[in-house]
Order: structure tokens, then C-alpha cells, then sequence
């Protein structure tokens, strides 16, 4: 076969090929293109994301808390919805048509493919609809779907917090790609602390459909399935009766309670008032509900128990005796002459009662004020904030919850930045002595110092989880956390104790609250408030020779430390330490000595 043969030969036999391969090209999308769609479309595989239930929560004695309940949401995959059921699918779920275009706008990338939530918390008719329709509501589904469950009357509102949908932005911000448009998130309190816990891992099943959307079956017999995995159950430190006392006697009041074991930092009830019903918050929140919420005036989604700044009063007044006697100002023996009323400059700054040449210990029985304006002037502003600062103002306390206040815990470059160096007098700091002035404090730090107090200087960092329980396992796995020696030497804590011991057992100002069963160590305070009548906090330990807890009770405008705020205290210590809710009963009980 000559040259010219052999190509021309070539050019036929690559012609032919051509004209076949060319042809069943055209076979397969312009001729029979219905029967091959339908044949890829058949073998195709949808993705199903299956949420885990979060973990639960138990009290101390492991009483369940927060439980799960099965939900419907209603789901749409955006690559198969047919935007025509728009309209019905809005009158639905009863939704705007704005909002839903908007949802579906929100869906990009490879979450088309995957059905996203647009409405949480329907009811069964809602489903049935579906089931009912699907030839109309193409890429329209529904999912089963766990929300929280609040099974006793225990609120614990601020403590507990709430889950919420997340937002867009916190979506953008997210490391890693856990959470997809319309999941739910712990968003305060423990939901929030240990959301990496409680959120579970998520499950995936695969599912066979044909050219409708009509599920064929589970691809490969389920085996490529993934399960979810619940999320860790949280074991509390907190008492469930105790929370639910405490937060009756703080109802109608505006306030916060923080009651901690001074032996371990535990928290045994953490209340702040007003709150609200965290059911609110299970399932579809009303956007009317969050709107009322979040204009009330008395604020009740706001933390009074760890994010308030108040000043706290005379019971910030051993600050300055531990001061005093760390750095060597005054001897255990030591006194100060307290008139009546002390002088500085061209204003009087008065107190309750003239009590001579008095010790540390009577100082804090009796709260005198003179005692403590001349005593902070001596220690000085640095040492004064240097001391409060060993004692944990001016930061946080670590309380593993995520709202919580710094305060406001003045000092020399305090001053100087927000006055300048020359705006500003030693006069600022005579308040500070008594707990007023600028410094601002909340319960939560007042109990932690409270408990450093009764335990002779050992801070434990505060806490409300014990344990967390692993799903699979079910072994419990203890949460550690810091401790720490201050550094100020244990017999300077005995003579504040025993200034403390006074005030309740002695004639001191928090007597009334006596009790004929449990010793009470304790200090009153009387905070002025600028806008309205002061506030009243109290703080105490009990027993005294042991203590088991230690207690800080603020509430807004209520007048004396000693007779608002004190009382409560005394209420809760019964109730944790003998079970009681009220002094009478414990006469009736032990009889009255």
C-alpha cells in the first residue's frame, strides 16, 4: 500500500470513529436526553446531617435539670425547590415571603445540595402538609430535631442560659464548619461555657432518589452512614432546692445571690433577678418575645449575680485591714481613734456612732467608718488597690460561665487617665475606704472573697460543672481548676474572722440575724446609690469554726445591708447546712437555746 493509500485509509477510519462517538453524543443529549437525566438522577445521593441531642444537665445529687424533646423543623435543599411554592410554602410555616427569599438567599455554595432549616418547632399538621404534597414541594422536607426540655420547676435561669439560632455573623466567624444556617447554639450561661461539650458530634445518612426527589433507600444498605454522638451531660455543683429557695426569696426584688463552698470553689446556688422563662428559648423563639425581652427596663436577660458593678459598702472593708496588716500600718493590737466624724480638708465625712480607740476586729463588729477613712489614707491608694487586686476585684473571678465583669477596681493610673494627674485628690480616696467612690464590684467576686476569707486566704476558682459524663462511656471525667495561696499570712485572716464572728454573734450590725444552731460569720453593707435608694449587700460564712459556705446577697434599692439583704443570707444558710427554711423551724426542730 503505497503513501496516498495509507492516509487516505487513516482519514476514512478516523472519520468513522468521529461520526459514532459524535453521534452518540447527540444520542445522549439532544435525542433521548429525558431517559439518560433520569437514569443519573436516579443514582443520585442526598445528604442527610442528623443534629445530636445536647447533653443533659444534672444537679449535685443528680437531680435532671435540662432534658431534650424531639421537634419537627422544616427543611428546603435550594438546589431542587422549585421557587413557584414559594407562596405555599410561606402560608405554611406562616412566614412572610421576604423572610423566606431572604433564608434561601442565604444558602450558597455546597450547602445547596444540602437540606438547611427555614422553620423550627412546627407542628405535626405542618408535616402532614409535606407528606401530603411533595409533587409540589420539590426540595421540601422535614427533620426530627432535639430542643431542650426544662422538666421541673428549677429555673436557674442564669445559670442554665439559653440556645439560640445562630447568626450569620457568628457563622463567617466560625473556625471549622460544625454549624450550618439555621443550627442552634449555646449562646449564654453553661449553654454557652461548655457549648464545645454539649453540641454532640453531628451524624450523616445517605439516601438514594430518583428524577422526582422521591427517596429510594439508604445508599449501600446504610453502611456509610455516621451516627451522631449526644453531646456531654454536665454534672453541677449547684443544690437544685437551694437555687429554687433562693430564687424565692429574691422574687419582686432586683438582685443577685452567689453561694460558693469556701472548701473547693463550688457554686451551691447563683440567682439573679428579674430572669425569665428559658422555655422561651426552646424551639422557635417569638420575635416579639425577644423584643420584649430585650426592652423590659428592669433588663432581666442581664446577669445581676456576675456582670453588675455596684459599689459594695462596708463589707469591702477588710480589704483595708488585710492591707494594713501585711504591710506592717498596723499591729493585731493596734487601734485608731474613731470620733464620731472625720475631717479631710473642708468636708466631713460622718459614721454611725463614736467608739473611741478601737482594734480591727470592733472596727468591723461596730462598721465604723472613721476607722476606715483614716486607714485607707494611711495605707495609700497603690497599696489599697494592690490588695484588692490579691483579693480578686478589678478582674474576673473565672467563673465558667462567659458573662462576667472585670469591675472597676480604681488606682493612681485610673485616676490619672480619667482625670489627669493634677484633676484628682487623696480626698477620692477617703470613699474608697467604706467601699464607695468609684469602685464597682459584683456578687460573684463578693462571695469569692467571702470564701478566701472564712478559709484563711486559698482561692478555688468558682464554678458551677463538677463533671462531665461521656456519652459513649458513661464515665465521669472531673473538671480541675485553678487554686492558688494569696499571699498575706493566715493569723491576719483569724483577727478579721473574728471581726466577722462579731457582727452577727457580738453587738455587731448584723445580730439580728443570729442564729441558735449555726454560728454566722458575716459583714452588712450599705451602698449608696447616686439615682435612687442604696443598695444592700451582705456576705457571710457558716459555721464559723468550719465553714461549708460562703454567701454574698446584693439587692438593688432595698436600704440597710442589715435588714434586707442579711435576713436572705441567714434563709439560705439554714436551708443548705440543716434543711430548714427559716429560723422557726429550726427552733422548733433543735429547740431554741
Amino acid at each position: 500500500m503505497d503513501l496516498t493509500k495509507r492516509k487516505n485509509f487513516y482519514y476514512v477510519f478516523s472519520f468513522i470513529i468521529c461520526f459514532v462517538i459524535g453521534g452518540r453524543l447527540v444520542q445522549l443529549q439532544v435525542i433521548n436526553p429525558e431517559k439518560f437525566d433520569k437514569d443519573a438522577e436516579r443514582n443520585s445521593v442526598k445528604t442527610i446531617i442528623t443534629t445530636p441531642a445536647r447533653g443533659l444537665i444534672f444537679d449535685r445529687n443528680g437531680r435532671l435539670l435540662v432534658d431534650n424533646k424531639p421537634s419537627y423543623s422544616v427543611t428546603i435543599t435550594k438546589k431542587e425547590f422549585d421557587t413557584n411554592a414559594i407562596g405555599i410554602v410561606c402560608s405554611l410555616i406562616n412566614v412572610e415571603p421576604a423572610f423566606l427569599k431572604e433564608e434561601l438567599k442565604k444558602i450558597e455554595g455546597t450547602n445547596r445540595f444540602i437540606p438547611t432549616r427555614i422553620m423550627r418547632d412546627v407542628d405535626f399538621r405542618v408535616i402532614s402538609f409535606i407528606e401530603e404534597n411533595r409533587e409540589i414541594l420539590k426540595g421540601v422536607d422535614y427533620s426530627i430535631d432535639p430542643i431542650r426540655l426544662y422538666p421541673t420547676d428549677f429555673r436557674g435561669t442564669h445559670l442554665i442560659g439559653y440556645t439560640k439560632e445562630i447568626s450569620q455573623n457568628m457563622l463567617n466567624k466560625q473556625q471549622g464548619d460544625y454549624y450550618k444556617q439555621g443550627d442552634l447554639i449555646g449562646t449564654t450561661g453553661l449553654e454557652a461555657g461548655y457549648e464545645n461539650y454539649l453540641r454532640g458530634e453531628k451524624g450523616y445518612e445517605f439516601i438514594l432518589q430518583d428524577s422526582k426527589g422521591k427517596e429510594v433507600g439508604p445508599l449501600n444498605d446504610g453502611k456509610n452512614d455516621v451516627k451522631s454522638i449526644s453531646g456531654y451531660d454536665l454534672i453541677l455543683s449547684v443544690d437544685a432546692d437551694v437555687q429554687k429557695y433562693a430564687e424565692t426569696l429574691l422574687e419582686g426584688r432586683t438582685g443577685g445571690i452567689v453561694a460558693l463552698d469556701p472548701n473547693n470553689g463550688e457554686v451551691i446556688c447563683l440567682v439573679s433577678k428579674p430572669d425569665y422563662d428559658l422555655n422561651y428559648f426552646s424551639g422557635k423563639l417569638s420575635p416579639q418575645v425577644w423584643t420584649a425581652l430585650n426592652t423590659d427596663p428592669n433588663k432581666p436577660l442581664f446577669n445581676r449575680a456576675t456582670q453588675t458593678r455596684y459599689p459594695p459598702g462596708s463589707t469591702y472593708k477588710m480589704v483595708s485591714a488585710l492591707a494594713s496588716l501585711e504591710e506592717g500600718i498596723m499591729k493585731p493590737n493596734s487601734t485608731i481613734p474613731c470620733e464620731g466624724s472625720f475631717r479631710f480638708g473642708d468636708k466631713v465625712f460622718g459614721d454611725h456612732g463614736a467608739y473611741g480607740s478601737i482594734t480591727i476586729p470592733t472596727s468591723i463588729e461596730h462598721s465604723s467608718n472613721v476607722f476606715y477613712y483614716k486607714l485607707v489614707l494611711r495605707i495609700g491608694l497603690d497599696n489599697w488597690s494592690k490588695y484588692g487586686r490579691i483579693l480578686g476585684f478589678g478582674d474576673k473571678t473565672g467563673i465558667d460561665i462567659p458573662e462576667e465583669t472585670k469591675g472597676l477596681l480604681p488606682s493612681t493610673e485610673y485616676y490619672n487617665k480619667r482625670y489627669g494627674p493634677k484633676g484628682w485628690t487623696e480626698g477620692y480616696v477617703v470613699s474608697l475606704g467604706i467601699g464607695q467612690g468609684e469602685l464597682g464590684v459584683s456578687p460573684v467576686q463578693m462571695a469569692n472573697y467571702t470564701a478566701m476569707l472564712s478559709n484563711s486566704g486559698t482561692y478555688y476558682q468558682p464554678h458551677l460543672v463538677k463533671f462531665l459524663k461521656n456519652p459513649q462511656t458513661g464515665e465521669l471525667v472531673p473538671v480541675t481548676y485553678k487554686k492558688r495561696e494569696l499571699p498575706i499570712k493566715k493569723e491576719y485572716f483569724k483577727i478579721i474572722q473574728k471581726g466577722m464572728y462579731l457582727v452577727v454573734n457580738g453587738n455587731g450590725t448584723g445580730r439580728s440575724i443570729r442564729s441558735s444552731e449555726v454560728q454566722i460569720a458575716g459583714k452588712t453593707g450599705t451602698a449608696q446609690n447616686p439615682h435612687g435608694q442604696d443598695h444592700s449587700w451582705f456576705i457571710a460564712y457558716a459555721p464559723a469554726d468550719d465553714p461549708k459556705i460562703a454567701i454574698c446577697v446584693m439587692v438593688e434599692n432595698a436600704g440597710f445591708g442589715a435588714t434586707v439583704a442579711a435576713p436572705i443570707a441567714q434563709r439560705i444558710i439554714l436551708k443548705y447546712l440543716l434543711g430548714l427554711t427559716d429560723e422557726s423551724e429550726v427552733k422548733e426542730t433543735f429547740g431554741a437555746n
